[in-house]
C-alpha cells in the first residue's frame, strides 16, 4: 500500500495471502490455553524499583482494530501511573495519536496479559476497550504533537505495572541527563503486529540517537533514532537504562528515564530510511496537564 512520505502506516494484513509471505504468530492466533509460556516476572512481583526495562515491558501493550478489508490498524501503547490533581489513583494509556485516530470504530482491542495462577507462565487476554463515546474521542491529543493520553481501566496487575509519571523526562531532561548523538536508547513495540512470544509481550530493540541538537524542544520537538521502524511500532516508549551504551567519554545518567514516544518513520520518495522519529516525553506530560485542565508548563 502507498504510504505518505514521512509517515509509517500502521496497517498490517489480517492474514498474509501471497504464498511467499512469511507467517508470523500473532496474538489472535493463540494456542490452546494449556500451552504455558515463560516470561518476565509478574508485575505484581517486587522487582527493583528502577528496573525500567522490565517495568516498561510489563507496562507496554498492543493496540489493534480490524478494518474489515483484510487489514487491521496496529499500534503500541504503554501505561503510566498519573494520579489526578486531587491525588486519586489513575492509570493512563499513552500512544501516538494517529494510532487511535486511524481506528474508525468506537472500540479497540488492548492486549492484556496475566500470570497463570499456580503455574509458571502467562496468558494472553485481549479485551475490547472503548476509545470513543458515540463517536467522541475519549483520549486527549497534544495540540501540536502526535501524542495521545487516555484514562483506562486496566486489570489490577497492569495497574500495578504502570510506570510512575516521574520516569518521563521533562522538557530539559535530555540536557540534564547528558543525552547526545550516538547514545543508545531502547524501544518497545509490536512490529507488524508481531509479539515476542505467544503471551503477547512486546519486542525490545535498540537504536542510537541520530540527530542534533535535541533541545530546546520548542525548536526541536522530535529527534531521530537510528533503527528500522515497522507498522505497529508507533506509540511505543523510547527509553534509557544503564544497560544501554553511551558515546565514548559520556557520563551515564544516575537513573533511567523515558525519553519519548515513537511516532513516525522516515520515508523519502517511497523509500524506508530505517530512521525513527521520536516525540519528546515532555509532550506526554503536557497532554496529561491538558487532560487535567491545566496549562502546560
Amino acid at each position: 500500500m502507498e504510504v505518505p512520505d514521512g509517515l509509517a502506516a500502521d496497517l498490517v494484513p489480517a492474514r498474509p495471502t501471497p504464498s511467499n509471505v512469511k507467517v508470523f504468530i500473532q496474538p489472535q492466533d493463540l494456542p490452546p490455553p494449556e500451552v504455558v509460556v515463560e516470561a518476565p516476572a509478574s508485575p505484581a512481583a517486587s522487582a527493583p524499583a528502577w528496573d525500567l526495562t522490565v517495568g516498561l515491558i510489563n507496562a507496554t501493550v498492543q493496540l489493534d482494530q480490524p478494518l474489515g478489508d483484510g487489514t487491521r490498524t496496529v499500534g503500541t501503547g504503554f501505561l503510566v501511573d498519573a494520579p489526578t490533581p486531587d491525588g486519586r489513583p489513575r492509570t493512563l494509556l499513552v500512544t501516538a495519536a494517529h494510532v487511535l485516530e486511524r481506528m474508525p470504530d468506537d472500540e479497540a482491542r488492548v492486549g492484556w496479559r496475566s500470570p497463570r495462577e499456580g503455574a509458571i507462565g502467562w496468558r494472553f487476554e485481549p479485551e475490547q476497550v472503548a476509545i470513543r463515546d458515540d463517536g467522541v474521542a475519549r483520549w486527549v491529543r497534544h495540540p501540536d504533537q502526535d501524542i495521545a493520553v487516555m484514562r483506562i481501566e486496566a486489570p489490577e496487575a497492569f495497574a500495578r505495572a504502570a510506570i510512575p509519571l516521574g520516569w518521563l523526562a521533562e522538557r530539559d531532561g535530555l540536557d540534564t541527563l547528558g543525552v547526545g548523538p550516538g547514545d543508545e536508547l531502547m524501544a518497545l513495540g509490536f512490529p507488524r503486529g508481531l509479539s515476542s512470544n505467544r503471551a503477547g509481550f512486546p519486542i525490545l530493540r535498540v537504536g542510537r540517537v541520530a540527530s542534533w541538537p535535541l533541545t530546546p524542544i520548542e525548536a526541536f520537538p522530535t529527534f531521530l533514532l537510528d533503527f528500522k521502524v515497522f507498522s505497529g511500532n508507533s506509540g511505543g516508549p523510547v527509553f534509557w537504562t544503564a544497560q544501554a551504551r553511551r558515546r565514548p567519554g559520556a557520563p551515564p545518567p544516575d537513573h533511567p528515564f523515558v525519553a519519548g514516544v515513537l511516532v513516525q518513520s522516515v520515508i523519502l520518495d517511497g523509500e524506508q530510511l530505517d530512521i525513527g522519529v521520536v516525540a519528546h516525553a515532555a509532550y506526554v506530560r503536557e497532554a496529561i496537564a491538558l487532560m487535567d485542565g491545566q496549562a502546560p508548563d
